[in-house]
């Protein structure tokens, strides 16, 4: 028979084990779990460094889709951020919360470019490039009813010329206008330069035949070559590009001038690893999406995956180049443009 007292004993000892349990447990870190098996009911934030119905912003909404279907069921809300012709996006990413809900949409040249040409080079260490998936190429065109022959015709008239022949781009510092300073700085020669607001704008210019020839990337002109309403001069790479085959690269004209617009994703740079890790599965699923491809084919892209490593060591070289590029042809009056 158990006795008051041993009864007593054996309820207090019972006590005392269950309140040091409780102890332990209280004492023990709190482990979040994995950031994928959170992801119910999850909503990214997209920022787009461009305004509404811009190219660099119809090129994002068009991404978009893809990537939803690879987070399932994650929402992805797209945020624009327009400002200092892509730097305000750039900002407003370094300084979002390393949760993984908020990733941006990025582009070079146009990162490296902007932490030349407005002094940001401390924000590159700040953003965490987690992988590229396509790449649009700089095409040269002409107005079809007047066509130049190649990009040389351009180059053969600099603009100490009365006759020189107007080279149309987007804005100052846009990946276009870059290439024809390159193509400029290759050649040894000044050329009539001519800069538009937008991509829509230097177009329209180049159909209605007041321009000599356009830089413009291949998605703003794809259907205009296709539909001979711009003709072709060459595309500023080594090879021919699979959506036009017709079109030469300026390689063969015996310019070696490469340049594209690479686009991607990119997060805080204090983004956890199971999250980027996370990211980074869905982008190269993606990359390889049948459905994505027959886009990229259509639209004037190339489809390529570059992971962050590597995409961030190009950013680096390309800042470099454009930082020499910049100490003898700066592309804008002030960096407060």
């Amino acid at each position: 028979m158990i006795g008051r007292r041993g009864l007593l004993g054996r309820s207090g000892a019972a006590a005392l084990t269950l309140a040091s349990v409780a102890l332990a447990s209280f004492a023990l870190p709190l482990v979040a779990p994995p950031w994928h098996a959170a992801r119910a009911n999850r909503r990214i934030t997209l920022l787009v460094g461009a305004a509404p119905g811009s190219a660099a912003d119809r090129v994002a909404r068009a991404f978009v889709p893809f990537l939803a279907r690879q987070l399932a069921p994650t929402d992805i809300a797209l945020r624009n951020l327009p400002g200092e012709a892509g730097l305000t996006g750039f900002r407003a990413l370094a300084d979002a919360p390393p949760s993984g809900n908020t990733i941006g949409w990025v582009a070079t040249p146009v990162l490296p470019a902007r932490l030349v040409d407005r002094d940001a080079g401390a924000l590159l260490p700040r953003l965490r490039l987690l992988g590229a998936v396509q790449r649009e190429p700089i095409v040269f065109v002409s107005p079809a009813a007047t066509p130049l022959e190649t990009v040389r015709d351009i180059v053969s008239r600099s603009s100490e010329d009365a006759d020189a022949m107007p080279l149309g781009t987007p804005p100052p510092g846009s990946p276009p206008h870059l290439a024809a300073l390159k193509l400029q700085m290759l050649a040894g020669t000044r050329l009539n330069i001519v800069t538009f607001p937008s991509a829509a704008a230097a177009r329209q210019a180049a159909l209605g035949g007041n321009l000599a020839a356009a830089a413009l990337g291949m998605a703003d002109v794809i259907d205009d070559l296709r539909e001979g309403r711009l003709a072709g001069l060459g595309i500023a790479a080594e090879d021919r590009a699979g959506a036009l085959p017709d079109l030469p690269a300026l390689h063969e004209a015996g310019l070696p001038l490469a340049a594209a617009i690479t686009r991607g994703i990119a997060a805080p740079a204090d983004l956890p690893d199971d999250a980027a890790e996370h990211l980074v599965a869905a982008l190269q699923n993606v990359v390889a999406d049948p459905d994505f491809r027959e886009q990229a084919e259509a639209s004037g892209f190339q489809v390529a995956w570059i992971d962050g490593a590597a995409w961030t060591e190009q950013v680096a070289q390309e800042r470099a180049r454009l930082a020499s590029l910049w100490a003898t042809e700066p592309w804008l009056q002030s960096a407060g443009q």
